[in-house]
């Protein structure tokens, strides 16, 4: 539960995706085994913390939904309420921002693309994050941010205090 006069941003990446036949559409790209693993590691590390997000705003690829189905499925007892947007397929950093400023939820979950995602979480923090990893946003990198302000229309880039950020153990295997 997010504290009165907060708002906590999960602000994810898609897990790995499948590039397995060429003639697929990026769009309907599904994940891969090891996306699915991550998913699922994501819904954990967020559940063992207490982070399930109140409202999720998603990309409308499959490798998006997929990614959220996979955290969705390890972890979560309800369900928050999804919104799949068009808008944030290959979304740049501006856009991101539109799309969150129209959220209800004091706890919500972002699920893009890089490099939109990417360079839309390094615009949040009030202090930068030097891990290598933030840097590259690597598939399911998550970053955990919170923001002292009531509505989400409020929200600016360096507004932010990172709680965490977490990268999957299988990346790289």
């Amino acid at each position: 539960m997010t504290p009165a006069g907060h708002r906590r941003l999960i602000l994810t990446r898609h897990a790995k995706s499948s590039w397995d036949d060429p003639t697929t559409a990026d769009k309907d790209r599904p994940l891969n085994a090891r996306g699915r693993v991550a998913a699922r590691e994501l819904g954990d590390f967020l559940a063992s913390r207490g982070l399930e997000p109140e409202e999720v705003l998603c990309s409308t690829a499959r490798r998006t939904r997929e990614t959220w189905e996979g955290v969705a499925s390890a972890v979560l007892e309800t369900r928050p309420p999804v919104h799949f947007i068009d808008a944030l397929y290959q979304a740049t950093p501006d856009t991101i921002l539109a799309e969150l400023r129209k959220a209800t939820a004091p706890s919500v979950m972002v699920i893009a693309h890089n490099p939109g995602i990417g360079d839309f979480a390094a615009s949040l923090p009030a202090r930068p994050n030097y891990d290598p990893d933030f840097r590259k946003y690597p598939t399911c990198a998550t970053l955990i941010i919170d923001f002292q302000i009531e509505d989400w229309s409020q929200l600016a880039p360096g507004q932010g205090s990172m709680l965490d950020f977490f990268t999957p153990a299988t990346r790289g295997k």
